[in-house]
């Protein structure tokens, strides 16, 4: 940026109420049912499986990786619904 010049987006909540752009608009609730393992170089990942709770693909269960503190019955938002993790072997 140049000197002297400011960002002319909004910060903050936008004072309608709605959700912003990019946000938790584009994605879904999914319900932690099973924490299946971990992997990863240093056992960083963890493999669960969750309950998709509001979309296209309510009511499916899958397995995705977390990256990241989680515990049965959390609440995780989804960008995508359509691909689904392997298998830990």
């Amino acid at each position: 940026m140049m000197k002297g010049k400011r960002d002319a987006r909004p910060k903050g909540k936008p004072q309608d109420g709605s959700v912003q752009a990019g946000k938790a608009a584009d994605a879904y609730p999914a319900e932690v049912v099973e924490i299946v393992g971990r992997h990863g170089v240093a056992g960083e990942v963890t493999q669960i499986k969750c309950k998709i709770l509001e979309g296209f693909d309510k009511d499916k269960i899958m397995r995705r990786n977390i990256r990241g503190p989680v515990l049965l019955g959390d609440i995780l938002m989804l960008k995508e619904t359509e691909m689904e993790a392997t298998p830990i072997k």
